[in-house]
């Protein structure tokens, strides 16, 4: 069996789906750069876990060194790529905007070179729920326009997209873009909202609200977001024969590129969020309550009709069960 590469496998989505792979018998290359964008302990540990299988290589690289990567694809036979390596985070892409672009941009374009220089069979790819940007009509969905990002972290997923779309039409490289909209669960980001509150509440110390707690997240568990990813992966996209240039379809195309909505389909509110977080640390959070942050929506909410028609799944898990799981996952990581 050919191995699969998943890229930013040290990263949360990367290394749950790096591991749902292995557990079914995969063989699975991970790379990862392995950058101090949060806790580098917190990566490494989670390369300990992929460590544990026999199928797993851990390659400690950058998808923006070319060299690294183009050797990569000439040691090994990737079918399937699956790329969740990307800089994270809406409000550090306003001081640092430069590693946005070294990462998702420049890193993202080394890659469908290879994807294509090698005949890869499918490029799997995470895109962002926040690619929907100013649009305000919901829920969301793939079929609307999306060219108003409102941070440089928005931007640079939509970026993906088009060159995406741009690969797929010009060398027939089947590709397939996940929006991925707030991902959550045991090993999870600690510049997330459930960790930062988590943390704090465990301490004893306030959090921040913003928006003075008026914001609504799809919060979406990362369970269901590898079981989506794993259903999408072996569903290689065609060509749409209905697609029509006169009225474009965002979410398909004439070339075999396809995008996808991955979410819990049912908004929460973020003082809902505190209350759950709170139930399952058995503590009360003292709350600083901010206005809206640049960058930020006010809402996120997934239609995810087409990947429930294409792949006969769509994320379920309620947030009272995602987050006790994650809340035992950090009583445990950290000794609490």
């Amino acid at each position: 069996m050919t191995p699969v590469l998943v890229t930013g496998a040290a990263g949360f989505i990367g290394y749950h789906l790096a591991e749902r792979l292995l557990r079914e018998g995969r063989t699975v290359v991970g790379l990862d750069s392995l950058s101090d964008y949060y806790s580098v302990e917190l990566k490494r540990d989670r390369v300990k876990e992929l460590q544990k299988h026999a199928g797993f290589t851990f390659v400690h690289a950058d998808l923006a060194d070319n060299d690294a990567l183009k050797a990569l694809f000439a040691q090994h036979k990737f079918d399937v790529v699956y790329n969740l390596a990307a800089q994270a985070g809406v409000r550090y892409s306003l001081v640092n905007p430069q590693a946005y672009v070294k990462s998702n941009i420049e890193g993202f374009v080394n890659l469908l070179e290879c994807c294509r220089s090698h005949a890869v069979k499918h490029l799997v790819f995470a895109s962002s729920s926040s690619v929907y940007g100013a649009v305000t009509k919901m829920p969301f969905s793939v079929h609307q326009n999306v060219d108003h990002p409102v941070s440089v972290y928005a931007a640079t997923k939509k970026s993906n997209e088009l060159l995406a779309h741009a690969y797929s039409h010009l060398y027939r490289l089947p590709v397939t873009g996940l929006r991925f909209f707030t991902v959550y669960g045991p090993w999870g980001r600690p510049d997330m909202a459930l960790y930062l509150f988590t943390k704090a509440i465990f301490e004893g110390k306030p959090i921040d609200v913003f928006n003075n707690g008026e914001m609504q997240r799809d919060f979406t568990y990362v369970d269901d977001v590898v079981e989506s990813v794993m259903r999408v992966g072996d569903r290689i996209p065609a060509a749409n024969p209905n697609w029509s240039g006169d009225a474009p379809d965002p979410s398909t195309s004439n070339a075999p590129y396809q995008i996808y909505n991955i979410g819990n389909h049912s908004p929460v509110k973020l003082m809902r969020l505190i209350e759950v977080i709170e139930d399952a640390v058995g503590k009360k959070a003292a709350k600083n309550m901010l206005p809206m942050q640049p960058g930020d929506v006010p809402a996120t909410y997934a239609d995810v009709a087409d990947l429930t028609r294409d792949v006969d799944f769509a994320p379920r898990t309620p947030i009272e069960t995602g987050v006790q799981r994650f809340v035992d996952w950090y009583r445990q990581y950290y000794g609490v």
